[in-house]
């Protein structure tokens, strides 16, 4: 050990006076006790410079455990054979022999004062220690001081008695080494690494955890660590959590020096302590990844254990606090084979001398990562695997948490033990029920190692192949489905597996594959009509991304359902009543009824999302929103939490239409996450079509431009939800002015759906879209046929938000007298429209204002621009906002209308905004982005005025607002 000493002056003192008592003819002892790696070596070797240089003679001696066995052997080293005591030989264990070696130290003495050194004293043979507590007894009347460091630690098997135990406590100077304290532990890391900062100097003291010995070792490895990639520019390595990453390997070493001093018993509790240790920190992980746990269900509590007799809490917290306790302590104690008495004196000790912590929990841990690693370095697995075995029993016993339960078990092999298998999974189950579908495959996968049953392991496999979906690891889901596939199962399960893998193909663009997975498993279903039923609308369902496969297949549906409905099923009826409703052939209030008597019927269990979700899709198009949403809800209940489904996707995508068709542009810029950031899939979904309109209806053009542009749409797989992006894009592209993009995106849209059949404006109003930006570039009756065709298709439909759409735009395209008709046609079905139809009649009024403007009547078309103006604002539609401020002006009106909240501020303005919120300065937000001092500062003015605040410190309650308060105002009046 290298480096001063600190926190060391009680015994430098104590020390330099009982120094200067042995020159004056008093000797006597002095016993340095402490803890290993305390520094008693380090202190006892500064009492030796100090004697020496105050001229006294020093005799040393080092005990070692492999002098145990040789009588005398501490005091040979001490005195060592010379001439005048021929006799002394190793081996010699009378009196005789001891009475001759202390008249070798009396001559010594005889010369001058003696210092006697004797480090590690409780490692001596016992003869010596016989000798030297004689030697004690006796020096106080000679110059001699003798001078023994002797390790004083807590152990599980008790060490042997202390130097001082049977001597007066009049001839003992006793002095305890406590461990550093933290400051003084800093002050030794600041001296290594000046650069240093708090972090990293509060992360190395927490890994020398008090021990001297530890810290300089650690210390020493990282002042040489190679560095690999770009080194840290202040000269600081980064402190890792593993002792591979460091070099040459000091601190390890001096970890395993400290577990064999404290003997196998104790290095075995300590390795144990560390692997349990390694399972709770997976444990508030998963218990933390993903936020809080959804709400238990009605009646079920966080501890609520279903009564099928597991003996365990099926909870969904971190768990709870036993903290340093007797049951924590039987359980290490159990694990590692020791007496729980010893082990709970262990823990107190070990946390006063500062090698454990309580964390938040109460429960001891090492205090670092990497002293927890170095503890574990070296420990063979099948004694790690043996406890964590150990561990996994004696909590199921004791009805600890199930997941606490399961993370020991993913570290075992095969427990060959019903209650294995159910506890991994009913751990599933939990994080399934917490949103964590990453923890809770590791559970399935480990549960397969157990033994199975073929279909148990089907069924396990579907499972864990949804899950693995879920997670993002589409490869190794289709491994596990296919897998599935062909195991021997009931046809129920082989139906579930089938519909998994056709699902996560599909996903994944191989629609011709999950087809033939689907047509496979209809082959394998006679004498189950059911089933049958059920993977004939699953194909049908899948086959919307492939056009060829679609039109066999509805053609199928078709005819059979002409001559024998009870053959297509409710499922499969339903989904004849969708591709009606989008290719116009029934209105919405017949295909209502339609879906509401097929609500009605009885349905086969496997049938019932089919059903549920292509209800909510035709009650949303309807504009029977709460009907829709109590359908999508409904179906997300009934979903099996941890079986992959087709209509799990249907039914969000069917939520976020609900929200655009309500104007809840905040919810789907929510649902979508960083609308700026790389995507998670080469081609974009429903979502993010809806975050790209709700992006331009709230005035961000800047972070609108870049995810329109997010995708590389020519390798994107043919599907409606492609679709739904072209139009987005366009509505995109439009606003910003590219009229001719835009039709160029509208068109593409509208011949992609035609190809489809889908012709009807309830899912892709492009008609409408495209007729607007061909008026914007001056093609009249081109605009004129594409908005007459939509109002044909609305009107047949027949819902006020179509045909209110189909109006207003051919009003427009119309234009005199009969245009103003038109428009405020539109204006009326929209405002008695049942449904939210907001943001078409904030664009009926726009419309209808601009008509008036041109018809010369000013009055009326100012009332209908500012009552346009008004909804926009309390809609938070800034695009649309602005547009009426713009037809006021044009229409004479004074004053402005201003666009204020988070929702109004331009990207720039709000990346500024999130920097300087950050506690960023300006000069630092301007280098960062390279811009001018200036230009900052310009943008914090107007980010300031928009999110009505005055001061730095806040601006990030202001960014943190809801968007139903970043909303654009009138910032004055607007008078006729």
């Amino acid at each position: 050990m290298t480096g001063p000493l600190r926190e060391r002056d009680g015994a430098t003192a104590l020390l330099v006076a009982e120094t200067e008592r042995a020159r004056s003819g008093s000797g006597g002892l002095v016993l340095l006790r402490g803890a290993t790696g305390t520094g008693r070596t380090a202190v006892l070797e500064s009492a030796v410079r100090h004697a020496a240089d105050r001229g006294l003679r020093v005799l040393r001696a080092r005990c070692s455990p492999e002098d145990t066995g040789m009588p005398f052997a501490t005091v040979l080293q001490l005195l060592g054979p010379v001439p005048d005591f021929p006799d002394l030989a190793p081996g010699l264990h009378d009196r005789g022999s001891a009475a001759r070696l202390w008249r070798l130290l009396l001559s010594y003495a005889a010369e001058g004062p003696l210092l006697v050194a004797v480090d590690d004293v409780h490692l001596a043979d016992a003869p010596s220690r016989r000798w030297l507590r004689e030697a004690v007894r006796r020096v106080d009347r000679l110059p001699v001081l003798l001078v023994a460091g002797e390790r004083s630690q807590y152990d599980i098997d008790p060490g042997p008695t202390g130097l001082a135990q049977s001597l007066p406590p009049s001839l003992v100077r006793a002095h305890t080494l406590d461990p550093l304290g933290d400051e003084a532990a800093a002050g030794l890391v600041r001296a290594a690494f000046p650069a240093a900062g708090p972090p990293w100097t509060a992360e190395a003291v927490r890994a020398g955890a008090g021990s001297p010995m530890l810290l300089h070792a650690l210390l020493d490895d990282l002042r040489s660590h190679p560095r690999t990639g770009r080194p840290a520019p202040d000269g600081v390595p980064p402190l890792p959590e593993t002792c591979a990453a460091l070099y040459p390997g000091s601190y390890p070493a001096a970890v395993s020096w400290w577990l064999n001093s404290a003997g196998p018993a104790t290095a075995d509790v300590a390795r144990c302590l560390a692997a349990l240790e390694q399972a709770w920190s997976d444990d508030e992980a998963a218990a933390t990844a993903e936020g809080p746990p959804p709400e238990p269900a009605p009646g079920q509590g966080p501890d609520h254990t279903p009564g099928h007799g597991h003996g365990y809490a099926l909870d969904h917290g971190p768990g709870r606090a036993r903290g340093h306790s007797a049951d924590f302590a039987g359980l290490l104690a159990t694990a590692a084979g020791a007496d729980p008495a010893r082990v709970d004196g262990w823990l107190t000790a070990m946390t006063r001398i500062g090698m454990l912590r309580h964390d938040t929990a109460g429960r001891p841990r090492w205090a670092h990562p990497l002293l927890r690693d170095a503890v574990l370095t070296g420990w063979p697995t099948s004694r790690r695997e043996a406890a964590h075995r150990a561990a996994a029993e004696t909590m199921l016993n004791r009805g600890e948490r199930v997941e606490a339960i399961a993370r020991h078990l993913l570290r075992t092999p095969a427990v060959p033990l019903p209650w294995a298998l159910r506890v991994l999974r009913d751990a599933a189950t939990v994080a399934v029920h917490d949103a964590r579908p990453r923890d809770a495959a590791a559970y399935l996968r480990r549960a397969l190692a157990e033994p199975l049953a073929d279909d148990r392991r089907q069924r396990l496999l579907t499972e864990l192949g949804s899950l693995e979906y879920a997670s993002a690891d589409a490869a190794a889901a289709i491994a596990r489905l296919a897998e599935a596939q062909h195991l021997p199962a009931e046809p129920r399960d082989r139906v579930r597996a089938a519909v998994a893998l056709g699902t996560a193909l599909a996903g994944r663009g191989e629609i011709r594959t999950a087809l033939d997975v689907m047509r496979r498993t209809e082959g394998r279903l006679d004498g189950h009509p059911g089933l049958t039923r059920t993977v004939q609308t699953a194909t049908a369902l899948l086959s919307d991304m492939d056009l060829a496969a679609r039109q066999e297949i509805y053609g199928r549906l078709f005819e059979t359902d002409g001559h024998s409905p009870e053959l297509v099923g409710t499922a499969g009826q339903i989904l004849l009543v969708r591709y009606a409703a989008t290719a116009g052939l029934i209105s919405a209030g017949e295909a209502m009824t339609r879906v509401r008597a097929l609500l009605a019927q009885p349905a086969d269990p496997l049938a019932e999302p089919f059903l549920l979700g292509t209800a909510a899709a035709v009650a949303q198009w309807a504009d029977e929103l709460d009907e829709a949403d109590r359908l999508v809800d409904r179906g997300l209940a009934e979903q099996h939490p941890a079986l992959l489904h087709p209509m799990q996707h249907a039914l969000l995508n069917t939520r976020a239409d609900i929200a655009a068709a309500r104007g809840h542009h905040t919810a789907l810029l929510g649902a979508a996450g960083d609308t700026t950031g790389p995507r998670s899939r080469p081609w974009p979904t429903n979502r993010d079509a809806h975050a790209l309109m709700a992006l331009v209806h709230t005035g961000r053009a800047e972070e609108a431009a870049r995810l329109a542009h997010a995708f590389d749409l020519s390798r994107a797989p043919e599907s409606w939800e492609l679709n739904r992006f072209l139009y987005a894009r366009g509505v995109q592209r439009a606003a910003a002015g590219d009229h001719a993009g835009a039709v160029h995106d509208f068109l593409e849209c509208g011949r992609r759906q035609a190809a489809r059949e889908v012709v009807s404006p309830v899912v892709t109003p492009w008609r409408t879209a495209a007729a607007e930006s061909r008026l914007a570039l001056g093609g009249g009756q081109e605009a004129l046929d594409l908005a007459a065709e939509e109002l044909r298709l609305a009107q047949a439909w027949n819902t006020p938000r179509t045909v209110g759409r189909a109006l207003r735009v051919l009003g427009s395209a119309t234009g005199g007298r009969r245009g103003l008709k038109l428009a405020g046609e539109a204006v009326d079905i929209l405002r008695e429209a049942p449904a939210d139809t907001g943001t078409e009649l904030v664009e009926a009024l726009l419309a209808q204002g601009r008509q008036l403007l041109a018809a010369g009547e000013r009055g009326r078309a100012r009332d209908r621009l500012r009552e346009a103006a008004d909804l926009a604002e309390r809609r938070g539609e800034v695009r649309l906002f602005t547009q009426a401020g713009l037809a006021l002006r044009e229409g004479g009106a004074r004053g402005s209308l201003t666009a204020t909240g988070s929702g109004a501020l331009t990207g720039s303005e709000r990346r500024i905004a999130e920097l300087a919120a950050a506690g960023r300065t300006n000069t630092e937000i301007a280098d960062l982005l390279h811009l001018a001092r200036r230009t900052v500062e310009t943008h914090l003015t107007s980010t300031y005025r928009k999110l009505g605040i005055r001061r730095r410190t806040e601006l990030p309650a202001a960014l943190t607002r809801s968007g139903s308060e970043s909303r654009p105002v009138c910032a004055g009046p607007a008078p006729d």
